[in-house]
């Protein structure tokens, strides 16, 4: 399973001269908890930084920061950390595990932003894909009691 196939395509994007208020505004408006920061290198939208909404907490709520006066990039984690279209689920998710992260925008080939995958969107798989097992061993049962009877 490539994580491709399972990451939102619909991600969150906003400039870097962009008020972290706007940045807070926009998840609100979004019901998302990051939003990618891109730059636009050889007609590719390139993700060069990414915050999350515990960011806003740390680092601007809690330090009683006006969020109006702070720019994005002043508060974005750089050197952001991504998953290619074709990386595994499970090699994603160790990679997410390593690193100590619950967010990876995805990428293409060229670097482009293709989506995002979160912690709470592989949870969300791994529990379909639960269900479906459990599935099969109810399904099992009634058939075999079925040709018993």
């Amino acid at each position: 399973m490539r994580i491709g196939e399972f990451c939102n395509r619909d991600v969150v994007i906003i400039n870097g001269d962009e008020s972290v208020k706007q940045a807070a505004e926009l998840m609100r408006t979004h019901h998302v908890g990051d939003i990618v920061l891109v730059e636009e290198l050889k007609g590719h939208r390139v993700p060069i930084g990414i915050v999350t909404d515990r960011d806003l907490v740390v680092e601007v709520m809690a330090l009683d920061v006006n969020p109006e006066e702070l720019a994005v990039q002043d508060i974005i984690t750089r050197s952001v950390l991504v998953a290619r279209e074709e990386d595994s689920l499970i090699d994603s998710l160790e990679f997410m595990k390593e690193k100590g992260v619950r967010r990876l925008p995805v990428v293409d080939n060229d670097h482009e932003l293709v989506g995002i995958i979160t912690i709470d969107d592989i949870t969300e798989l791994l529990a379909e894909m639960l269900h479906k097992v459990v599935g099969v061993v109810d399904r099992q049962q009634k058939i075999e009691k079925q040709q018993r009877s």
